[in-house]
């Protein structure tokens, strides 16, 4: 029987395609932690590039060292949830796999929420902080951009909402779970929001180092997704965050739709021809961004990708069916038109949304 403690500090690495980084980043903390008890737990959204592989190698060396491969799930949010959940550590930290957190200052973090606070955020944004490693000016601009969001909703005040790399108890993070969204990138911020009465943040400055190997993880969806994680915040959750990404996508193809149309009137076409064209573009259009966006954990790829397109297609050709007959039916009852059409415009993207999260983008 073994009596030994379980450790004091758990260092969750969600990580994907991050093989290189796997060895540096646990000498890293093997210094950084020095007289402190800590493992490392790597989760791993099925690298195809063995992340998982290099994690259980040096595992069978290091008891510290453990790996929790995901297999059909991916998104950041979610592997910091399941990492924290599946250690019994009382501290838990959290620090990208690409070498760009700070590891050196988790001892910082750790005595601060010792001695009393409920998060230590690692900031690039206060004291001698900086954000150098974001690199590109889009990169830069997308953070800024995040970070205005997040300050208009954000319960405490804090300088880097968009950090990911922070540290908190065990037990204050199982006590906020229930209550996560747990989609996007931006786990922070959801957990901020999450607590009924404001968290106690303690910033500690770090600098953010440029990235060793991988790929980076921030773009212009990411961010789309974040304003997503607020507007479901803002709502109080009543409406699926996913649902809300889907009618935008959908409103988007709708204008395609209409400036396609309007520009093959323009050369002379039909109005039937150019009203399919400009539905046929809006379908494949929706369906990209619904790839990329709505389901960008579980985006379909080679052969998936064509057998989804022709299935969204039926299922959103189906749903045009169906909202037609519903507002005809609704005007022949003397409804007023425009709302025979919204009605009907609603029931149908319902049933693409439905019948599209069940058949195309089903979680495999």
């Amino acid at each position: 029987m073994n009596d030994a403690p379980g450790p004091t500090l758990c260092v969750v690495v969600p990580c994907y395609r991050e093989r290189p980084n796997v060895a540096p980043m646990i000498a890293s903390l093997d210094v950084a932690l020095a007289g402190i008890d800590w493992e490392v737990m790597f989760v791993d959204d099925d690298s195809p590039d063995g992340t998982a592989d290099e994690v259980r190698r040096i595992a069978l060396t290091d008891r510290r060292v453990r790996c929790l491969r995901r297999v059909g799930r991916r998104g950041l949010s979610s592997a910091v949830i399941e990492g924290a959940l599946a250690t019994s550590a009382e501290f838990v930290a959290v620090i990208d796999g690409d070498l760009q957190h700070d590891e050196s200052r988790l001892p910082l973090m750790l005595d601060a929420v010792r001695g009393g606070a409920d998060l230590a955020v690692g900031s690039r944004h206060v004291g001698d902080g900086d954000a150098a490693g974001l690199a590109s000016p889009l990169r830069e601009r997308l953070s800024a951009t995040g970070i205005r969001l997040a300050r208009m909703l954000a319960r405490a005040p804090i300088n880097d909402p968009m950090s990911g790399f922070f540290l908190m108890r065990r037990a204050t993070f199982e006590a906020l779970t229930p209550r996560l969204n747990g989609q996007g990138f931006k786990i922070l911020l959801d957990l901020m929001l999450a607590a009924r009465a404001p968290l106690g943040v303690v910033e500690i400055p770090y600098r953010f180092r440029p990235r060793q190997a991988g790929e980076s993880k921030l773009d212009i969806l990411v961010l789309v997704q974040f304003a997503g994680l607020l507007i479901d915040r803002a709502l109080g959750g009543v409406v699926p965050l996913r649902f809300l990404a889907f009618a935008l996508v959908g409103a988007f193809g709708m204008a395609v739709n209409l400036l396609v149309t309007l520009i093959l009137r323009r050369a002379g076409v039909h109005f039937a021809t150019a009203q399919t064209i400009g539905t046929i573009v809006a379908m494949v259009g929706n369906f990209e961004m619904n790839n990329r966006l709505t389901y960008r954990t579980i985006r379909l790829r080679g052969g998936a990708y064509w057998r989804g397109l022709v299935l969204f297609m039926l299922v959103c050709g189906l749903g045009a069916v169906a909202n037609i007959g519903i507002a005809r039916a609704l005007y022949r009852g003397n409804t007023a038109g425009l709302a025979a059409s919204a009605v009907g415009s609603a029931i149908g993207v319902v049933w693409n949304y439905a019948v599209s999260a069940t058949l195309v983008w089903r979680a495999r």
